[in-house]
């Protein structure tokens, strides 16, 4: 038997927060960080601190389950609040969603919260058995927000030689050329400087074909500081001409890594940049923070990695090359609290909403 109660987490669990989100049963999340919570209070969003406890059963036996979860909250005039469970709940398995609904709506509905739909974006893996499972709940599919609701991850919870051998043929060549070679890569100061000359890189990803929409650079600046000084992010260039030509800022929290962000210069002359890049920022990870995978952050969906016209095709040929595990998870659900706020919500608020924030601030509203 499963049940869980949900309350909002203490003044000393949220002083402690990334400990207790990397304690979770899957290991928690970057965007589920207090350094991400921080960035969101600045643009637009309320973070709030929720904390699942109870019990659930794993093989077979009934054991504590303890799940810290960062909600973002913003108020919708004339029909309530919403919720945005980005990247979360953390759970152990997808049989575990139902009691989570169970405690949202009990907790939003008893401590009159005025809340009128709570979106989830649990890392489950999907399939077409968990997608049922989710369906029958009374979830509502919604679409997906996070550019690695389908992602490569490589696996790093082993030697440098071994990760390096199951690079495919192309990456571990790459690699081991653009070295040959005297490619170069830094990782820089984070200075003023240095975060332009990044967002410019950004502005250029895959020559246009990526079709990335880019926020703002004070948003950028805000994130990549905020997690810098948390000791969670890092930036790396390689030059030609004495400018930087490839970018990556990377981001461990807890034992995973992530390619957040990155950019480079067409037409460069370095066979291989690219690739040096990320596998001087990964196996760094590896060597001082012991990550066991590195997240690529964003390809097409498995099904999808051999259209040439999809937006991420370019991307994925760049990140397959690395490993060939791409994960498609299950994206965005909604959990109806409020059926009459919601629909209005769908029909009419959300679009509006989101066209006057995009006019206001040239950001996504998400």
């Amino acid at each position: 038997m499963r049940e869980f109660t949900a309350r909002f987490a203490t003044a000393e669990e949220i002083a402690e927060w990334d400990s207790h989100v990397t304690a979770n049963p899957n290991g928690g999340n970057l965007l589920q960080s207090a350094s991400f919570a921080a960035v969101k209070a600045k643009h637009g969003w309320k973070p709030l601190y929720l904390v699942y406890e109870g019990t659930t059963v794993r093989e077979g036996e009934q054991v504590p389950f303890t799940s810290y979860n960062l909600v973002l909250e913003k108020a919708v005039p004339g029909v309530g609040k919403i919720w945005y469970m980005i990247k979360g709940p953390d759970v152990y398995s997808v049989e575990e969603i139902p009691e989570i609904l169970d405690a949202n709506k009990k907790f939003i509905e008893e401590n009159k919260l005025g809340v009128f739909a709570v979106k989830i974006e649990p890392d489950i893996v999907a399939s077409e058995s968990t997608n049922a499972f989710l369906a029958r709940t009374g979830l509502v599919k919604s679409f997906n927000i996070q550019p690695n609701d389908s992602t490569a991850i490589l696996d790093t919870n082993k030697s440098e030689d071994d990760v390096l051998k199951s690079l495919s043929s192309r990456g571990r060549n790459a690699v081991r050329r653009s070295l040959r070679e005297g490619c170069e890569v830094t990782r820089v100061e984070l200075t003023e400087e240095n975060m332009r000359k990044m967002y410019a890189l950004m502005d250029t990803v895959g020559q246009g074909t990526a079709n990335v929409n880019l926020r703002s650079f004070d948003y950028y600046r805000d994130f990549w500081t905020t997690f810098e000084k948390a000791g969670q992010g890092r930036l790396y260039f390689t030059y030609e001409d004495g400018e930087p030509s490839v970018g990556a800022y990377v981001i461990n929290y807890g034992n995973k890594g992530t390619y957040k962000d990155g950019g480079s210069k067409p037409r460069r002359k370095q066979y291989g940049d690219s690739h040096q890049v990320q596998w001087t920022a990964l196996t760094d990870l590896m060597k001082e923070h012991g990550i066991v995978e590195y997240d690529f952050c964003g390809t097409p969906p498995s099904d999808q990695l051999k259209n040439k016209e999809h937006n991420y095709y370019g991307l994925g040929l760049f990140k397959t090359s690395f490993t060939k595990n791409v994960v498609d998870f299950v994206g965005v659900y909604d959990q109806v609290i409020s059926p009459a706020k919601y629909k209005l919500w769908t029909n009419f608020a959300e679009k509006v909403m989101r066209q006057l924030w995009v006019r206001k601030t040239g950001q996504p509203f998400y």
